[in-house]
């Protein structure tokens, strides 16, 4: 998507974090904007801060995991505007703890809002997108869509079909002229991982050094080069472009890595039976 400025463009999840910063990233391009996210609240000030950059700006309440929801929200947009030409799936929530303790409400959770509401909006918004040369489909999945991390197993396998989605979705589109985009980021300053849920016993969700993530507003601005370049796989942070490509080249690094940390957890779980034994 060479402008941007006077396209139609849809953002999930924009109240806040990385889909409020790109809601008035595009607004200062000049693109419009229909919004979505659930909390109503919150999402009217994005709005408000839209229009107060000169942006023509909407927003509504939709619950992402309610494919009804999603339906009569992409109705809503299409009896406005006709067509959307560029689509932002960005909502997003996080789980973690141990695999075996996630129960199927949790699975369907995760799996509804991360992966099946993506693919539902590009499903029912494609076929017209498809008659609109230079249309784009940015989808924000995470580092751990291309690689996996132990406690994430949920998330990770959303972002990781995310990804996969994306790249398939990508060769489809390409003899249309409508781009699709998978926007990477490493750990960002927002609430996705504070707001998990977690099954750990008497564990929060670990706390990330703030010298390891990056803002909002650094992820809004790749993103935007993301949809201007085309571009197949977008990264954010050292750390993502690290395990990237320590995964792609050298894989074996990072299973190394993992064994010998699970070795030191193995031997203090050793030391500890064996000193209650002692007692």
């Amino acid at each position: 998507m060479k402008v941007i400025a006077g396209k139609n463009a849809l953002v999930t999840g924009a109240a806040s974090g990385i889909g409020r910063a790109i809601a008035l990233r595009l607004a200062r391009e000049g693109a419009r904007l229909h919004l979505l996210d659930i909390d109503s609240t919150r999402l009217q000030a994005v709005v408000d801060e839209a229009r107060q950059l000169g942006a023509e700006a909407t927003g509504s309440r939709c619950d992402v995991a309610q494919s009804r929801q999603i339906t009569a929200s992409i109705n809503e947009v299409l009896n406005h505007w006709d067509h959307v030409d560029l689509l932002v799936n960005n909502a997003g929530v996080a789980y973690y703890g141990p695999t075996i303790q996630m129960t199927d409400p949790q699975w369907e959770w995760l799996l509804a809002i991360n992966l099946l509401a993506p693919i539902q909006f590009v499903r029912e918004l494609l076929p017209r997108m498809l008659t609109r040369p230079d249309s784009h489909i940015l989808n924000v999945a995470s580092m751990f869509g291309t690689v996996g991390s132990g406690g994430l197993t949920g998330y990770c396998t959303t972002k990781f079909g995310l990804v996969g989605f994306s790249e398939a979705l990508r060769a489809e589109c390409r003899p249309y002229g409508v781009g699709v985009s998978a926007l990477c980021p490493g750990f960002v300053d927002t609430n996705l991982f504070k707001a998990a849920e977690t099954d750990f016993p008497g564990r929060a969700p670990p706390s990330v050094p703030a010298w390891l993530c990056t803002t909002p507003e650094t992820v809004a601005n790749r993103a935007i080069s993301a949809i201007r370049r085309n571009q197949q796989l977008a990264l954010v942070t050292p750390l993502a472009y690290a395990l990237y490509y320590t995964r792609t080249l050298a894989p074996w690094i990072l299973d190394a890595v993992a064994r010998f940390r699970d070795g030191g957890k193995a031997s203090r779980a050793t030391q500890r039976r064996r000193m209650r034994r002692a007692a």
